[in-house]
């Protein structure tokens, strides 16, 4: 990595600093602002005000909003962000079990996402024939037009139930018998999947019609350069950096919809321990997952930032 590149990326960082520690404050803060208390649902709809208190006591909550937010602040900083009050375990552990498998599930949808949009992208935007590029752009646009909780549905009744060709949920053996947890994978990473392809899809294709009416994709072209070195060594690489900023912001909404992906399909990731923790009243583990979750969308942008920069140096030279 070149000294100007670093010097790109350090530039960075100040910003991203800043979004995280807003977004902490932002957590906390609007976290105490929903109904319910934790030490209620713990305690039980009979148990009696005393004991309600000694439960908001042993877990801190009696004290000042200004500390219990430095409390966990601390711990955040320190890797220890402290026990779940419903799960009663350390909330780092609950975190990387379950990450594991979101990240499984995200990592297939994001490989679904970028080779099915990258091809159906590249023939919408260099196909000659217009009812090729409707077709493909009508099912881009039912794709992300359709929410998952209806795909997901949909996909269960097709080839779950009607069909038996797929498990309609759960994790299976994961990589201990890939044969068998691929199946268990499919179907909610190509769930996942659809909405952030199709969006790649539609933006790649824009993107290389625009480049291709660029002059000097037409001088090529009236040269007589083939058609196929244009696209190869000019169109694309011209076409993809407006597509990698658009993959960045793909990548954290694809890590939103895995939320419902795994409701659906009973998935235990991230989103079901979300959920759980939302539901159980339980503010340590749900700020841990959020703010886990703003680190990853930062992180993501950061490096979609040093793509586009490396691909197109007139980024670099725009942002001084």
């Amino acid at each position: 990595m070149s000294s100007t590149m670093i010097r790109y990326l350090l530039r960075r960082i100040p910003a991203a600093l800043l979004v995280l520690f807003v977004a902490s404050v932002a957590v906390f803060f609007l976290l105490r602002l929903a109904p319910g208390d934790p030490a209620a649902t713990l305690a039980g709809p009979d148990a009696s005000n005393e004991t309600v208190e000694a439960i908001r006591q042993q877990l801190g909550l009696d004290r000042p909003l200004v500390i219990q937010y430095l409390l966990w602040l601390g711990g955040i900083l320190t890797g220890n962000p402290g026990e779940s009050y419903l799960l009663h375990s350390p909330i780092s552990e609950l975190i990387s079990n379950s990450l594991l498998n979101t990240l499984e599930l995200a990592s297939g949808a994001l490989i679904l996402a970028v080779v099915g949009g990258g091809i159906v992208g590249y023939i919408m935007g260099s196909s000659r024939t217009s009812w090729i590029s409707s077709a493909l752009g009508l099912l881009t646009s039912l794709a992300v037009a359709v929410p998952t909780y209806v795909s997901g549905v949909l996909f269960i009744l097709i080839f779950a139930v009607v069909n038996r060709l797929l498990p309609s949920g759960g994790i299976g053996p994961g990589l201990a018998d890939p044969a068998i947890g691929l199946q268990y994978l499919l179907m909610p990473a190509i769930v996942l999947s659809l909405p952030t392809g199709a969006t790649l899809a539609r933006f790649l294709s824009a993107s290389i019609r625009q480049t291709i009416d660029e002059d000097f994709v037409q001088t090529g072209i009236a040269k007589g350069l083939r058609r196929s070195r244009l696209m190869r060594a000019h169109v694309i690489p011209n076409a993809l950096p407006p597509v990698i900023t658009v993959l960045g912001i793909q990548i954290g909404q694809l890590l939103g919809g895995a939320i419902i992906v795994e409701t659906i399909f009973a998935w235990p990731g991230i989103g079901q321990l979300l959920l759980q923790s939302v539901i159980g009243r339980d503010y340590l583990l749900t700020q841990g997952l959020l703010m886990l979750a703003v680190v990853v969308f930062v992180m993501v942008q950061i490096v979609t930032d040093v793509v586009d920069a490396a691909m197109d140096p007139r980024i670099r030279l725009e942002r001084k």
